[in-house]
Parts: C-alpha cells; sequence; structure tokens
C-alpha cells in the first residue's frame, strides 16, 4: 500500500523516442515503465529513479517535466467528492 504515494512520473506525453527508445514525457524506458507498475517496487526504487530520470534530461524537457509533475502531484493531494 505504502507505493501508492509516489506518483508515477508519467505526464502524459507519451512517445518514445526513436533515437534512445525513452519517453520524451518521462525519460523512462519500457523497462522502467513496466517495474513502476509492479505492486512490489518499493518507494525507494521510484524515489531513485525519479532523479536518475530527471538527470538524464535536458533543461528544457527537465522544465517540462517539473512543471507538469508538481502539477500532478498537487491535483493528487485535492480530496475527491
Amino acid at each position: 500500500m505504502e507505493n501508492k504515494n509516489i506518483p508515477s512520473p508519467c505526464i502524459s506525453i507519451c512517445k518514445n523516442d526513436p533515437t534512445t527508445g525513452l519517453c520524451v514525457g518521462c525519460g523512462r524506458s519500457e523497462e522502467e515503465k513496466k517495474i513502476w507498475k509492479k505492486k512490489d517496487t518499493p518507494n525507494q526504487w521510484k524515489k531513485n529513479n525519479i532523479v536518475i530520470l530527471m538527470n538524464k534530461m535536458s533543461k528544457e524537457q527537465l522544465q517540462r517535466f517539473e512543471e507538469s509533475y508538481k502539477d500532478k502531484i498537487t491535483s493528487n493531494k485535492k480530496p475527491q467528492n
């Protein structure tokens, strides 16, 4: 249950770069996406993965990611009616 506290880094810009194979929105590989979906993936892995992803991003990609991910986290904290 604890793993639900960390939202996926997906920011709904899902298109893989043909050269690197990485998602242009979140920077993840297909393998990283699969690991995120596993129920037994520890929060520490997820936290580390987000740092790794952000360190690989270009300045423009990082800015877009940070803004979108912050909005995603904020909207997840709002109470649902």
